[in-house]
């Protein structure tokens, strides 16, 4: 008798099980979570070691649509795809998606950093440095850039007749992050600082396991010289702001120690603004890349005399190197719903923003190297050219970056003729781009006019 009943309700509570369970599985976006901890983490990470990552993106969305579910580095995640992921990902707020940098970025740049901050602490730190970052405040800053381009130039340039182009254009990037954001100038200081920052740099994505003589034990100690380093820099700012022997502006630390809220307290602690300097210096490290000549530039520099610093106004003008540049770029707290699929509460959410520069149907040939598409009337639509981000989540150092790479480009192509010395110019991502031989370069100054 007991079985028999015990059979009708397996027969009844079964089925009715397997039609819940079913149906909320189905909410859930397609695709494999693999096999457990490594997941798709492999296949991954060899395809950006091939360079063969875009492909693998195209095929999982070939395969599985805009929306699908994997495992990565033993995270469950959902992997998002398009311009209305886009503006999903840029625009909603800390309840809906918390910001989450790997726990090697965090422990490293420090917990207060802006890219670890959402809702009003984000909007807090992000206007602050944008108080710097601006155009209208970034202008007085050409020419300090400028001489730091020069001096790299002739230390590192003429009179040879070979160089590596990608080390040294992180060292010159190094340098103009150093001046601009630290304010700390050439010198023991300064000298002090590049060593650590190539301990630190090599950690920034490594596994986070802090034991002896692994990467990332040398990171944290790199790190935590260098914000001491900072600490002891910020104190001499403070006070010389408080004597009046400094200008607001000079740099983006003095800057930020000048801001104060409504009631005269300071807007940034001193830890927030060791973390985001630190940040941007680790942001903008591995941006810099070989740039191209064009007309324009020499346009530009006919109209210099000789040693003549370069202007706003002449960056101004170089609105088609800006065009190339542009074309050279291209876990959740709660439960929530995407495109009609669950992506439940602590499942991690990535996305290839890049992907859309891609898309065919928004930037016709695509892989075609055309800096004039930029051109036309009709703008990309909105969160499909998300370089730089978007929405509140748009990169405050745009400009700084523009005006850098502007700059760099001019003297780049006004003073030096050059050719590629190496067949395979090949490059590999780790997780960013990296030339695999350096790019070196034969290079001939050009002569005087």
């Amino acid at each position: 008798m007991h079985s028999a009943i015990y059979f009708t309700l397996f027969l009844f509570i079964f089925p009715l099980f397997y039609l819940l369970t079913r149906r909320n599985s189905k909410r859930l976006p397609p695709g494999s979570l693999g096999l457990p901890i490594v997941g798709q983490s492999l296949s991954m990470l060899h395809a950006m070691r091939t360079n063969t990552s875009e492909k693998w993106l195209q095929d999982r969305i070939r395969k599985y649509g805009p929306i699908s579910k994997l495992s990565l580095f033993g995270i469950p995640t959902v992997f998002l795809h398009g311009q209305a992921a886009n503006k999903f990902i840029y625009t909603c707020d800390g309840n809906t998606l918390a910001n989450q940098q790997p726990h090697s970025i965090r422990k490293i740049c420090g917990e207060r950093n802006i890219m670890e901050l959402s809702g009003d602490d984000h909007k807090r730190v992000r206007g602050a440095l944008v108080s710097f970052l601006k155009p209208e405040v970034l202008k007085q800053y050409v020419g300090k850039m400028d001489e730091e381009i020069r001096m790299h130039l002739e230390m590192h340039w003429h009179g040879k007749q070979k160089v590596m182009v990608m080390p040294l254009m992180k060292t010159l990037t190094f340098n103009i992050i150093c001046s601009l954001i630290f304010g700390i100038e050439r010198g023991a200081k300064r000298d002090e600082l590049v060593v650590l920052f190539q301990h630190l740099i090599g950690g920034v994505l490594s596994v986070p396991i802090n034991l002896p003589f692994t990467q990332f034990n040398r990171s944290l100690k790199a790190s935590a010289k260098i914000k001491t380093i900072l600490l002891e820099s910020i104190g001499e700012k403070r006070k010389a702001l408080e004597q009046h022997g400094a200008s607001p502006h000079q740099d983006l630390i003095t800057c930020l120690l000048s801001i104060h809220n409504e009631d005269n307290s300071v807007a940034l602690a001193d830890e927030e603004i060791v973390d985001n300097a630190l940040t941007i210096m680790v942001a903008g490290y591995d941006t810099s890349s070989i740039l191209i000549t064009f007309y324009e530039q020499e346009e530009i520099a006919k109209s210099k005399s000789a040693g003549e610093l370069l202007t706003w106004d002449d960056l101004a003008k170089m609105k088609y190197t800006w065009r190339v540049a542009t074309e050279t770029l291209r876990e959740g707290p709660k439960d929530i719903e995407y495109g009609g699929y669950l992506i439940p509460k602590g499942w991690q959410v990535v996305w290839a923003a890049c992907m859309t520069h891609m898309d065919e149907s928004i930037f016709p040939d695509p892989s075609k190297f055309d800096p004039t598409r930029f051109e036309k009337k009709a703008p990309a639509p909105p969160f499909s050219f998300v370089a730089f981000g978007g929405g509140p989540r748009m990169c405050p150092g745009n400009e700084f970056a523009r005006i850098e790479t502007l700059a760099t480009m001019h003297y780049l192509v006004t003073q030096f003729k050059w050719k590629l010395c190496c067949v395979d110019n090949s490059f590999s991502r780790d997780p960013l781009p990296v030339f695999n031989h350096g790019l070196p370069i034969q290079i001939e100054t050009k002569k005087s006019n």
